[in-house]
């Protein structure tokens, strides 16, 4: 009972602003007493409103009283210090608005430390202390501070819910089950705890392997990071070193151009004006001999001008000047003509090549690529310029329509001997690697054709597509499909046309075959690990004049 008093006298003599005990105490005209400076700030608050408030009772004071010192109640409080009075509650050990408070505390209430679910009641520490030391008491079901308690309670019949209804799914009390939800299909309140807390494991356990499956996927992501700023560094470093050779070869062939023009030039100026001075001194040598003559000629004397005449009429020997005509200057212009055409060559090769370089660039495949197109127009976005290679095609296939068609033919072309070239099977492939996304389509004409991809392989020359483990192909016939792969044949039903796509995906793994009409319709697809370079190809059957063209897609 007395430590009771002693809380209620640290009540007492605590500041209700600070809710520590009250320092230099001071009692205002309604009778509260506070800290000096702590009624003193919140006054000074409420000094623009010109009223001057008591934070208890609320009771306004004007004029702003004049605070002295309540000397009585200082030395009250120094003396219960010294007895044994201790400071209030530090302020984060009363209940705010969020906080579960003390059904037990009376006045400003304390914080709950538990909530007992058999008293349905929540306790601060020092009312809690019961429950631990009476043992009755200590089988009570302790939990975390909640102000849900009463939600424990049956509204109906005013009594704890220990039940579960599992046919309606909610918490009951015992009257509940032999009253309205008789019949219905209840257990204890915690035998369903335990068969939830199960199922809440096994959904923990799968969370948990997500969340470990996640976090690889996460590690995946961040290396692919890591080896996309890797490869685009070393891409640039690359890049520039080849650029900066280019440049440098250019420099130099511009210095050599500079050179040998300036070389020339030098040359026939040198040799112009030597034939330039050779000429000056004939024309002064002819103007002195003119000048000779022309005094002999206004000679009077006639046996001086007999004797005089031999002599002056003797000329040296005339420059030949035969090859001294005028013509058009054009001189070093060709120079400047050969360099514009290299200049027009490099243009062209750098736009040709320019558009491959910007594919190669915006079409890097990464983990989160874009999925497979799911119409024509999307699929015409990775349409790839393709052509035949003429050292790979069989001596029986003709090459044409800008090396896009493959015709077969009665008479063998005389085509050089090459290591890539098909000599057993009707067959040929691109000129161009296939390593990234791309889609292109075939026409066929009468005969079937096989429609493949292959790794250039020179093992496989005397092999059909589809025979090996190295290409993958479509037999495209008049009024079929088949697929070939490793030698196994599959069939394959859609609508017979004379056109189908192919859409690559190499990185992926995907090789996809669609019948090609008024409509797309997909065929087939395959989804495996290439290893190499892909190449498109053609297998012709007969009869000759059959074709099989690579189309050109707008």
């Amino acid at each position: 009972m007395a430590q009771k008093g002693v809380q209620l006298d640290q009540e007492a003599f605590s500041c209700s602003i600070c809710l520590d005990l009250l320092k230099d105490p001071v009692t205002i005209p309604c009778g509260h007493s506070y800290c000096m400076n702590c009624i003193k700030t919140h006054w000074d608050e409420e000094e623009e409103k010109k009223i001057h408030s008591c934070p208890q009772c609320r009771q306004t004071f004007t004029p702003r009283p004049v605070l002295v010192k309540s000397t009585m109640l200082a030395d009250l409080v120094e003396e219960l210090k010294k007895t044994g009075l201790q400071a209030a509650p530090a302020d984060h050990c009363y209940a705010g608005p969020e906080d579960v408070a003390c059904d037990v505390c009376t006045g400003r209430k304390l914080k709950a430390l538990k909530s007992c679910l058999v008293c349905l009641v929540s306790y601060c520490e020092k009312h809690l202390q019961p429950h631990s030391d009476v043992a009755p008491l200590k089988k009570h079901k302790l939990v975390e501070p909640s102000k849900k308690l009463q939600d424990n309670i049956c509204s109906r019949h005013d009594e704890v819910m220990k039940m579960f209804c599992r046919t309606d799914q909610q918490s009951i009390c015992y009257l509940c089950s032999v009253d309205e939800h008789k019949g219905h299909d209840t257990v204890s309140a915690a035998a369903e705890r335990t068969e939830r807390q199960r199922q809440l494991e096994v959904s923990q356990q799968n969370i948990q392997q997500r969340i470990q499956d996640r976090e690889k996927d996460v590690t995946v992501l961040q290396q692919e990071v890591e080896a996309i700023n890797h490869s685009a560094d070393k891409a640039v470093e690359d890049s520039e070193k080849i650029f900066t050779e280019l440049i440098r070869l250019m420099e130099k062939r511009r210095s050599d151009v500079k050179q040998q023009v300036r070389s020339q030039q030098e040359t026939e100026v040198s040799r112009v004006k030597e034939l330039q001075e050779k000429l000056e001194q004939e024309i002064t040598e002819l103007k002195r001999k003119d000048a000779e003559l022309k005094q002999l000629s206004h000679t009077e004397d006639h046996n001086q001008f007999l004797h005089n005449c031999p002599s002056v009429s003797a000329l040296s020997e005339s420059t030949d000047s035969s090859s001294i005509k005028k013509r058009p200057l054009w001189y070093f212009e060709d120079v400047t003509a050969a360099v514009s055409e290299v200049r027009d060559r490099l243009q062209d090769a750098l736009s040709e090549k320019w558009t491959d370089i910007s594919l190669t660039v915006t079409e890097v495949d990464v983990l989160l690529s874009d999925p497979k197109p799911k119409t024509r127009a999307g699929f015409l976005k990775y349409s790839r310029n393709i052509t035949l290679d003429l050292n790979t095609a069989h001596a029986k296939l003709l090459l044409s329509k800008g090396d896009r068609r493959a015709t077969f033919m009665e008479e063998e072309e005389s085509y050089s001997s090459h290591p890539d070239r098909f000599t057993d099977k009707l067959q040929v492939l691109s000129r161009e690697s296939l390593t990234r996304r791309c889609y292109w389509e075939v026409e066929k004409g009468e005969g079937g054709v096989l429609v493949a991809v292959a790794y250039k392989d020179n093992n496989s020359l005397n092999e059909r597509f589809g025979d090996n483990n190295k290409s993958w192909a479509l037999g495209f016939y008049k009024r079929r499909y088949e697929f070939r792969c490793n030698n196994v044949t599959y069939a394959v039903s859609g609508p017979q046309s004379s056109r189908v796509g192919v859409y690559l995906d190499h990185r992926a793994g995907i090789l996809s075959f669609y019948s090609i009409s008024e409509t797309m319709t997909h065929l087939i697809s395959l989804e495996t690990t290439f290893t190499q370079p892909l190449y498109a190809g053609f297998h012709l059957y007969g009869p000759t004049g059959n074709t099989a063209e690579i189309c050109e897609l707008k």
